[in-house]
């Protein structure tokens, strides 16, 4: 079972946009931190360096995951580190769907084969159990290898969380069949304050099956200063992946400068300052996507609560038809319109390993944050950040534009009642 390309006729989607940009200014601590190292002559040596990797450690300690004896590595990004992991495992790899831009262009690079398998109804970040099952059940009967899946417990695109039960199931699934997972972490810490959402680690559930990666410019670094760590199982499988990631990062020269280390480490350690503006960050995250949900709902679009992130995943669908009156009938139609018409990224769903056919996409919340320094700060700063100017002005565009597109009837209720609900309605 050859997967089939979504983008057939439209030209393939070779890489996806980067992770939603934050919006917000560079930490000043940190920016210090980055100059200071600046001047520093030695090559920091390939997996990071030793302060770096015990900050790492503590790190992981302080979210339940002890490492003990665990392996630690590090890398410029998310994407080497993710491609040293896969040409490590070997074999084919299988992705929920839709699931990170930047997780399947490393195993194309490698010549390997990406399954997709349709996520839950209640979630993205994992693929549904059964399917899961039978597409490796397929993949296996038609000559394939697969050996590593990738999962997300606080998930881009989608911003949700999977229920614990719901997770462990679909890790259970994949470890019964032998498959290594690999749990993208990069959202952890960012869920949106008020919801009672739980979080667990798969390493927490399987310890001896998963390695845990973390890309820091997801809710600690901006992404000017690229850096990832990766945790191994304790196990002596485990230390024999490490050293086999190890040597294809060294192969590579994928080593991280003396600035970006220094970073690494300084956000790692989790100072004062660094809890404080990460917790400020979310929080205001979490209040502009809450917003720009109940504007999609309310316009007449589906979407799942944004759970964690600074992102929403949208689907027009229900808008259908007065979205092809403007030429858009596929997701890059979507992107294109919305792109232009905002003046935002908005990367569509097929970016993500969506149906090219389905109108998805993707909408960030740091652009809606400002467009200045000053903007930014005071978005950070403001105790109700809805009311400052520059923020009701980004949200009335969104709520202008998504409004072209339904007739007032057509509109849900002012608590997202009517047509359209907070699930998936349309089909997967």
């Amino acid at each position: 079972m050859r997967p089939s390309d979504p983008t057939e006729g439209r030209g393939p989607v070779r890489y996806g946009p980067p992770l939603p940009e934050p919006g917000l200014p560079v930490l000043p601590e940190l920016a210090a931190m980055v100059a200071g190292a600046a001047a520093r002559t030695h090559p920091e040596p390939p997996g990071g360096p030793p302060a770096l990797l015990e900050a790492a450690r503590g790190h992981w300690e302080r979210r339940g995951l002890a490492p003990g004896r665990a392996q630690v590595t590090a890398a410029p990004g998310g994407a080497p580190l993710l491609l040293a992991l896969t040409a490590a495992l070997g074999g084919d790899v299988l992705v929920p769907r839709p699931c990170p831009a930047w997780w399947t262009p490393q195993t194309r690079l490698l010549g390997r084969e990406v399954f997709s398998v349709p996520t839950p109804a209640e979630c993205g970040g994992v693929p549904d159990p059964y399917a899961l099952l039978e597409t490796v059940r397929r993949v296996r009967a038609e000559g394939g290898d697969p050996r590593l899946l990738v999962v997300a417990p606080a998930d881009d695109p989608t911003a949700t969380v999977p229920p614990p039960e719901v997770l462990h199931e679909a890790v259970e699934a994949a470890v019964g069949e032998g498959l290594h997972v690999v749990s993208d972490e990069t959202w952890r810490d960012t869920l949106h304050p008020g919801p009672d959402t739980l979080l667990f680690s798969p390493a927490e559930m399987f310890p001896a099956d998963v390695t845990v990666l973390t890309d820091l410019t997801g809710g600690n670094l901006p992404p000017s200063l690229p850096a990832a760590c990766a945790r191994f199982p304790p196990t002596a499988e485990g230390d024999r992946l490490a050293a086999r990631v190890l040597d294809i990062l060294t192969a590579t020269g994928a080593s991280l400068s003396a600035p970006v280390a220094a970073a690494a480490t300084y956000v790692l350690d989790e100072g004062v300052e660094v809890t404080a503006r990460r917790a400020a960050a979310v929080a205001l995250h979490g209040r502009v996507a809450a917003a720009l949900h109940h504007l999609v709902l309310a316009a007449g679009g589906l979407s799942r609560p944004p759970r964690a992130g600074r992102h929403l995943y949208v689907d027009l669908g229900p808008l259908r038809p007065r979205l092809a009156d403007r030429g858009v009938t596929d997701a890059q139609d979507l992107e294109d319109h919305l792109t232009a018409r905002l003046g935002m990224p908005v990367p569509g769903g097929h970016r993500f390993g969506d149906d090219l056919g389905a109108l998805r996409c993707r909408l960030g919340t740091g652009p809606l944050l400002g467009s200045t320094p000053e903007e930014r700060r005071a978005s950070l700063t403001s105790p109700d950040p809805l009311e400052l100017p520059h923020v009701a002005r980004a949200l009335s565009m969104v709520e202008s534009v998504l409004g072209e597109l339904c007739d007032l009837g057509d509109r849900a209720g002012p608590e997202g009642t009517g047509a359209a609900g907070e699930g998936w309605e349309s089909e997967r």
